[in-house]
């Protein structure tokens, strides 16, 4: 028999189950989840800003991905990981990592400065660089 995380006994009938707490374990403090808050960047495979419109929450990745030797798929031992909420506002956000006791770091998007360009430009006098066909 062993004392559990409560200071009750427990019975297992494998040996390698039995625990026995350490002072260190008793006396350690909760962790505290890091999770990002940040707008998504248009992916690749866009032109349009689909999806790109609400604030992301999701965890800061407390393990580091690994390789599965076999069928190389990669994996973690964090669950947490697989979560991500979204709100429509930052400040949504943030008022919900506050109420879940959450600390967290808010990521700001750049602005993307969009030129207007016309058809026209890559024939007018002046052009930087030669027409060459």
């Amino acid at each position: 028999s062993a004392l559990g995380a409560e200071g009750l006994e427990f019975e297992s009938p494998r040996p390698d189950q039995s625990f026995v707490p350490t002072a260190a374990a008793k006396t350690r403090a909760p962790q505290i989840m890091t999770v990002r808050i940040y707008k998504p960047a248009k992916t690749a495979m866009q032109s349009g800003k689909g999806n790109t419109h609400e604030w992301v929450l999701e965890p800061e990745a407390a393990t580091a991905v690994t390789l599965d030797p076999l069928m190389g798929w990669s994996g973690s031992g964090n669950t947490a990981a697989q979560v991500a909420l979204t709100f429509p506002t930052k400040d949504d956000a943030i008022r919900y990592a506050e109420s879940a006791g959450l600390a967290y770091v808010v990521i700001e998007t750049a602005r993307h400065k969009v030129q207007r360009r016309s058809y026209a430009d890559n024939f007018k006098f002046g052009r930087v660089g030669s027409w060459t066909h």
